[in-house]
C-alpha cells in the first residue's frame, strides 16, 4: 500500500509534460499493469540544434588544449566497473535535462537521489577530472563536456580500441535537476519495444540508435530488483528468459534483492557485440531488451551485429558495423538538450551550481 500510495503522490507531481512521460513505475516499484498500456507520445527533436559544439573546442590556446587528455588519464586509471558506470553516466545525463551535467548535482530531490541514479558510478572521476581540469584551466572545461570524454574514453577501452570518436564539445552546465524528472524520461528496463522505442524518439534518437545503444548492456551490472519481472519465465512467451539462466540467477537473487549480477555473463568487462549473441539465446536481464526480438526490423539488425548470419550476409561484417554505429549513437546522443551561455554556466565544481 506504500508503494501504491507513492506511485500515486509522483503521478500527482509530475502530470502530463509535452514530449516526456507523465509516470514511471519501475525500479523497485511494481510493474504497470499489462492490460493499461503507457500512453506513448509523438516524437520530438532535441532540445537544442547545439550550434556551438564542435570537435576540438578547448584545442585554442586561450582556452584548455589539455582538456581531453586530463579527462582520459583519470579514466584510464578506473575499474572496468567504473568505465561501465561512465557509460551509463552519460546516457542517465543526456536523457535528462539533455547533456548538461544535471546528474552530477547533489542535493535534496535532484536527479542524483532519484531510485533510477542511486546505482550510478564514476562521480568521483568526474570530480577528479574537473579539479585537475580547474587547476590548469579554471572555468573553462564544463562539466557536462567532462562527461561526454569520460563516456567516450570509457568505451575506448572497454572496447580494447574499437570504439573511438571525436567528441563535439562546447556544452554549459544545467542549472536544473529533479528528481521527479527520471521517471518521466529514462526507459524502464520492463519496457516493451513501443514504449523504448517511443521514448528514444522523444529524445530524436530512432529505433535503429535504441537498438545500437542498447548494446551498451554488454557491460555493467544489475541489481535483482531490475528485473524481477523476468523471474520465473513466462510460460508460452517467445522472449521468456532461457530456463538455464532463469534458473541460476533465481538461485543468485534469493539472497536478496540488492544483489548484482553482471549484465552479460559471457564477456562482463567487454564492451562488444556479444550483447546481441545473448539477445538472441534469450540471455537478457531486461525486458526492454528481450522485447527487439518482437518485431521483424529490430530482430534482424539484432542478428546482423550479432554476426548470426550466412558467411556472405555480413556474418562478419555486422559486428564491425556496430562498432562504428555506436560511435555515430553516441555522438548523436551528445546532441540533446545542449543548454547556451543564457540557459547554463561553467560550475566551478560539478556537485553544485555557481554561487552568485
Amino acid at each position: 500500500m506504500a508503494k501504491l500510495a507513492l506511485l500515486a503522490v509522483l503521478a500527482s507531481l509530475l502530470g502530463a509534460v509535452s514530449c516526456e512521460f507523465p509516470i514511471y513505475a519501475g525500479y523497485g516499484f511494481p510493474p504497470p499493469n499489462p492490460s493499461v498500456p503507457y500512453p506513448l507520445p509523438p516524437a520530438c527533436p532535441p532540445l537544442s540544434p547545439a550550434p556551438g559544439l564542435k570537435v576540438g573546442y578547448y584545442a585554442d590556446k586561450d582556452k584548455c588544449p589539455r582538456a581531453e587528455e586530463i579527462v582520459r588519464k583519470v579514466v584510464e586509471k578506473a575499474t572496468a566497473g567504473e568505465k561501465a558506470g561512465l557509460i551509463r553516466l552519460f546516457f542517465h545525463d543526456c536523457f535528462v535535462e539533455g547533456c548538461d551535467g544535471s546528474v552530477l548535482l547533489s542535493g535534496a530531490d535532484t536527479e542524483r537521489t532519484a531510485f533510477p541514479n542511486l546505482s550510478l558510478r564514476g562521480f568521483e572521476l568526474i570530480d577528479e577530472a574537473k579539479a585537475k581540469l580547474e587547476k590548469h584551466c579554471p572555468g573553462i572545461v564544463s562539466c557536462a563536456d567532462i562527461v561526454a570524454f569520460a563516456g567516450r574514453d570509457a568505451s575506448y577501452s572497454l572496447s580494447y580500441g574499437r570504439i573511438n570518436y571525436r567528441v563535439p564539445a562546447g556544452r554549459y552546465d544545467g542549472k536544473v535537476s529533479r528528481a521527479a524528472d527520471t521517471f518521466q524520461n529514462l526507459p524502464p528496463p520492463f519496457g516493451d519495444l513501443a514504449l523504448t522505442t517511443a521514448m528514444f524518439a522523444a529524445k530524436g534518437l530512432n529505433q535503429n540508435e535504441m537498438v545500437v545503444l542498447s548494446g551498451a548492456h554488454s557491460i555493467g551490472r544489475s541489481a535483482c530488483s531490475s528485473f524481477p519481472d523476468r523471474l520465473p519465465p513466462a510460460a508460452n512467451s517467445s522472449t521468456a528468459m532461457e530456463p538455464k539462466v532463469a534458473g541460476q540467477l533465481t538461485a543468485t537473487c534469493s539472497a536478496g534483492s540488492s544483489v548484482n549480477v553482471p549484465q552479460d555473463a559471457v564477456t562482463p568487462d567487454r564492451l562488444d557485440n556479444q550483447y546481441y549473441k545473448n539477445v538472441m539465446s534469450r540471455g537478457v536481464l531486461f525486458n526492454s531488451d528481450a522485447s527487439l526480438t518482437t518485431s521483424s526490423q529490430t530482430e534482424d539488425l539484432v542478428e546482423f551485429y550479432a554476426g548470426n548470419r550466412p558467411f556472405l550476409s555480413g556474418k562478419f561484417l555486422g559486428p564491425v558495423v556496430w562498432y562504428h554505429d555506436f560511435e555515430d549513437a553516441m555522438v548523436k546522443m551528445g546532441y540533446i538538450g545542449v543548454k547556451t551561455s543564457a540557459q547554463g554556466e561553467i560550475r566551478k565544481t560539478c556537485a553544485f551550481i555557481n554561487k552568485t
